[in-house]
């Protein structure tokens, strides 16, 4: 059993999704929570969600692209907790289009969520891990378009890959202060990011064909490896890429 009592995770993009589906397993596991997330609405949900769970929550609008906002917004977190012991860098935005049709505000709108928005996180919760000196857990959640090519969907698939590079990058460099770092890489799963795709019947029939496991991923299935990579036994876990897929990525 992981018990994360006495424990504060931060989870981007947490009122929605996978987030909220890794904030859930955390909270089920005796977490504290911080969510973050742009609409207030899904944030004012999930609140709800995780403290019917039997967590403490602290849910705030956050845009991760916004360098101060990230820096304001960890400091509050902790200063409400007094700590934040694993944080997972996990809001994003879709992007790209015909790549010919592309600018340079699509490709940046992207990045500056997705890759920008986590090294802001990264940065500020790893700055406080180690002054605190007990170590801590990031996590990154990336894709298997990081892995595929993903056509017309360029940004997208560059901000994940860069995501990996850059949590191997984290755990090489801060296992010294006990801080592990790993990445989760999600295979189709049904969130408000891939409602156009389930939208399309003819790409849904395909995607579900090729995943052995015959079905997308739902936001429940990332309870078990949220708690997981939360979970600070786990000190010898670091430098990972977690496949959740159901298989897709090896038929």
């Amino acid at each position: 059993m992981i018990d994360l009592s006495e424990r504060v995770v931060l989870v981007t993009g947490g009122n929605g999704g996978i987030g909220l589906g890794m904030a859930e397993g955390c909270a089920m596991a005796g977490a504290s929570l911080v969510i973050w997330g742009t609409n207030q609405t899904k944030l004012d949900a999930a609140e709800a969600k995780l403290r019917e769970l039997g967590a403490d929550v602290l849910a705030a609008r956050v845009d991760v692209s916004d360098e101060e906002q990230v820096v304001t917004s960890m400091a509050a977190a902790i200063d409400r907790f007094g700590r934040v012991d694993a944080a997972f860098a996990n809001a994003g935005v879709s992007g790209g289009g015909p790549f010919l049709e592309q600018t340079a505000e699509t490709w940046r709108a992207c990045l500056s969520v997705n890759l920008d928005g986590a090294f802001y996180t990264f940065r500020e919760a790893a700055r406080h891990m180690v002054e605190r000196g007990e170590g801590g857990s990031l996590v990154g959640v990336s894709s298997t378009s990081a892995i595929h090519g993903a056509p017309g969907a360029q940004p997208y698939a560059a901000s994940k890959a860069a995501m990996l590079a850059m949590v191997r990058g984290l755990a090489v460099e801060f296992a010294r202060y006990g801080i592990r770092a790993n990445s989760v890489i999600p295979g189709w799963t049904e969130t408000e990011l891939t409602e156009a795709g389930r939208g399309n019947e003819k790409f849904l029939e395909n995607t579900t064909k090729r995943t052995p496991i015959r079905r997308w991923g739902v936001p429940e299935d990332f309870r078990a490896v949220g708690a997981f990579l939360a979970d600070p036994t786990q000190q010898f876990h670091t430098g990972d890429e977690v496949v959740l897929d159901g298989g897709y990525t090896r038929f």
